[in-house]
C-alpha cells in the first residue's frame, strides 16, 4: 500500500478518465464506492492498482497486487499528474478561462507504458468509437489474462503482451472486427516493442518522431499515445473525426478545419492539448446531427 499527498486536490476519477477505452474497458473499472481499479502489464510483470481518494485527509491511497505491484505504486503519482506542470498556461479565450475555472486542479497523468496506449490507439484509427472499443474489449478478453488481486467481481483483465498480440492470426483479427491495415500496424508495432518503450523519458518532439517512424502511425496516433503514456500537455489529435469541430463549437459556435484549429492553438504552445480540454469544458458542445455511423464488419461474406 502507498499513501500519496498531492500538492493540489486530486480528482482521481477525472485524471484517470482518459486512460479508459470506453465504458466496457476490461482493464480499468470503477467500483461501487468510487475507487478506480487499473490492470497493467508493467516492465516487471502484470499487476493491479486500486486508487482511492480521501479528500478530507488530502491523500490518495494506492494498493497493488501482482508481479508489477511495486512498479505501479512507485509510478502512481505520475499516473495522477504529479509531473504535469501548468505553469505558463494562460487562457486566451473566455471559454478556455471558464474551463479552467470549472476544473482549476485538472492534471494530465502519464502511465509510462507506451504499448498499453499504442495498441488501442491503432485500433481506433478511422473507425467509430463503438467499433474500436468493442475490438479492444474482445482483444483483451480473448487474448489477455485475468488481473491479479481481488478482482473477480470486477472482471478486470490485463492486456495481452505485445509478443502474444504479434502471434494473433489474420482470421482472428477479422473476428475482432479489425481490418488488415490496422492489424498489420499493430503487429509491426508489437515487433518493435523494446524500441517504442524507450521513448519514455525522451523529449516529446523526439518521442513523436520515433513513434511516427513506424508504418501506419501518424500524427493522430502519436498524439493519442503521447497524451496518455507521456502526459504531453501539448499533444493535439489532429486528423480526428471530431476534435476540430468540437473545438470550433466550443470557441466559435461552428465547425472549423484542422488547419484552423492549428492556427487557433498555436499561441497556446506548449499547452495546446490543455487548451483543447479546457475549451471543451468551458464552451458549448457541438450539436448532434443525423444518425450515428453504422458499425462495419470486416468478416468475409459466405
Amino acid at each position: 500500500m502507498r499513501t500519496w499527498r498531492p500538492a493540489w486536490p486530486c480528482d482521481v476519477r477525472q485524471v484517470l478518465g482518459p486512460q479508459r477505452r470506453g465504458a466496457g474497458d476490461p482493464t480499468q473499472r470503477v467500483d461501487e464506492v468510487g475507487r478506480v481499479w487499473r490492470a497493467a502489464r508493467t516492465p516487471v510483470g502484470p499487476a493491479t492498482l486500486r486508487v482511492e481518494s480521501r479528500a478530507s485527509e488530502g491523500v490518495v491511497l494506492g494498493t497493488a497486487w501482482g508481479a508489477g505491484a511495486e512498479w505501479l505504486l512507485d509510478s502512481m503519482p505520475a499516473l495522477l499528474g504529479a509531473h504535469d506542470d501548468p505553469t505558463g498556461f494562460e487562457p486566451l479565450h473566455p471559454q478556455v478561462a471558464e474551463g479552467r475555472r470549472r476544473r482549476p486542479h485538472w492534471r494530465i497523468g502519464r502511465t509510462g507504458l507506451v504499448m498499453e496506449s499504442l495498441i488501442p490507439s491503432i485500433l481506433e484509427q478511422k473507425v467509430t468509437g463503438k467499433q474500436a472499443f468493442g475490438s479492444f474489449r474482445e482483444l483483451v478478453r480473448r487474448h489477455g489474462e485475468p488481473a491479479p488481486g481481488p478482482v473477480t467481481d470486477l472482471r478486470l483483465f490485463v492486456q495481452p503482451s505485445p509478443a502474444d498480440v504479434a502471434r494473433i492470426p489474420s482470421w482472428e483479427w477479422l473476428r475482432l472486427g479489425v481490418d488488415p491495415a490496422r492489424s498489420r500496424t499493430v503487429v509491426t508495432a508489437c515487433r518493435s516493442t523494446a524500441a517504442l518503450e524507450r521513448v519514455v523519458g525522451l523529449d516529446v518532439e523526439e518521442a513523436d518522431r520515433r513513434l511516427r517512424s513506424l508504418p501506419g502511425i501518424g500524427v493522430w496516433t502519436s498524439a493519442e499515445v503521447r497524451q496518455r503514456a507521456l502526459g504531453d500537455a501539448d499533444a493535439v489529435s489532429f486528423g480526428d473525426y471530431h476534435v476540430a469541430n468540437q473545438l470550433g463549437w466550443a470557441l466559435f459556435g461552428h465547425d472549423i478545419s484542422d488547419d484552423e484549429m492549428a492556427e487557433v492553438l498555436e499561441p497556446y504552445r506548449p499547452h495546446r492539448g490543455r487548451a483543447v480540454a479546457m475549451a471543451m469544458t468551458g464552451g458549448q458542445s457541438r450539436p448532434r446531427r443525423g444518425p450515428r455511423m453504422s458499425v462495419p464488419t470486416h468478416l468475409p461474406t459466405r
